[in-house]
């Protein structure tokens, strides 16, 4: 029997539910999920195997218009997915009706590849809103096939996954079959303690934060880890920190336990925050982060 393979992109803009939808196709906790926009920076791969396929989903940062350097490289992220999709994912909620950046939609329109247009959260809305939203994006997108979906509810999640096989090409697997992602350890774990604080900080605190693990060590019964938390501004270290230390104890402790039921070990985490001045703007500092090649 013959084999496929391929690049299943989810782009959209932000907050859609692309990495909610991620997470439900490829069955683990891949990508972080907070109410935020912004809350997914990188192009994350999460891999789906079966005897005869394989699937390479890739979540990308929301669309938006950049501000600043590393908004920049999230859309050079997003740009990426368009150039070496098999399929695309294109994400759109119940209430919305467009994308915040035309020449995006314009690929979009445009694609030679197929085009999957979910319309997810439909479990906030009525039959009738449901169908008048079909009709809407049937007659913008008419390429594209429409599912409506909701990525949290797994609702109609299948059936999406049954076609993306059937359109899949034909082509040898690109990793090996027992491998579920092609990030390391230490961006799960930076990932998760900055999922933590979108969750507890406000305003512009969560997006002038970087996270890096200096030490990963793993034995037999425990993973030791040692992470910095970047800042812009020294006011903005305080505000993590906390009063006696509390709220960053608080985010220690919430990622501790969600990094526990990933590798599924006991952790040990030592938090320190730095201020590193201006690192979104700072092509070398975000090349460090993995945001430049």
């Amino acid at each position: 029997m013959t084999h496929k393979a391929g690049y299943v992109n989810i782009i959209g803009n932000p907050n859609v539910g692309k990495s909610t939808l991620m997470n439900a196709l490829v069955g683990e906790r891949l990508s972080i999920i907070t109410s935020k926009a912004q809350t997914t920076r990188h192009r994350i791969l999460g891999i789906v195997n079966g005897e005869n396929f394989q699937i390479l989903f890739s979540d990308t940062p929301g669309i938006i218009k950049p501000a600043y350097q590393l908004q920049e490289s999230m859309m050079d992220f997003v740009k990426s997915a368009f150039e070496d999709a098999d399929i695309l994912l294109y994400m759109v909620e119940i209430g919305e009706k467009e994308l915040k950046d035309e020449a995006f939609f314009n690929k979009i329109k445009n694609a030679k590849i197929p085009v999957l247009l979910l319309i997810n959260k439909i479990d906030k809305s009525s039959q009738s809103e449901v169908e008048e939203k079909y009709e809407f994006w049937q007659e913008k997108l008419p390429n594209a096939i429409i599912y409506p979906i909701s990525a949290l509810n797994n609702f109609n999640v299948q059936n999406v996954l049954g076609k993306i096989i059937e359109l899949l090409p034909e082509s040898p697997p690109f990793y090996p079959k027992d491998q579920l992602t092609d990030k390391p350890e230490r961006f799960f774990v930076n990932e998760t303690i900055r999922e933590k604080i979108l969750m507890h900080y406000k305003k512009e605190i969560p997006y002038a934060v970087e996270i890096e693990t200096e030490e990963f060590f793993e034995d037999d019964k425990i993973i030791k880890i040692r992470s910095v938390i970047m800042v812009e501004r020294e006011t903005q270290k305080g505000i993590i920190i906390g009063h006696k230390g509390l709220a960053l104890k608080r985010v220690g402790t919430e990622a501790r336990k969600d990094l526990e039921k990933f590798f599924d070990k006991k952790i040990f985490l030592e938090l320190y925050v730095k201020v590193n001045k201006n690192w979104r703007n700072d092509k070398n500092q975000l090349k460090r982060f993995g945001y430049k090649d």
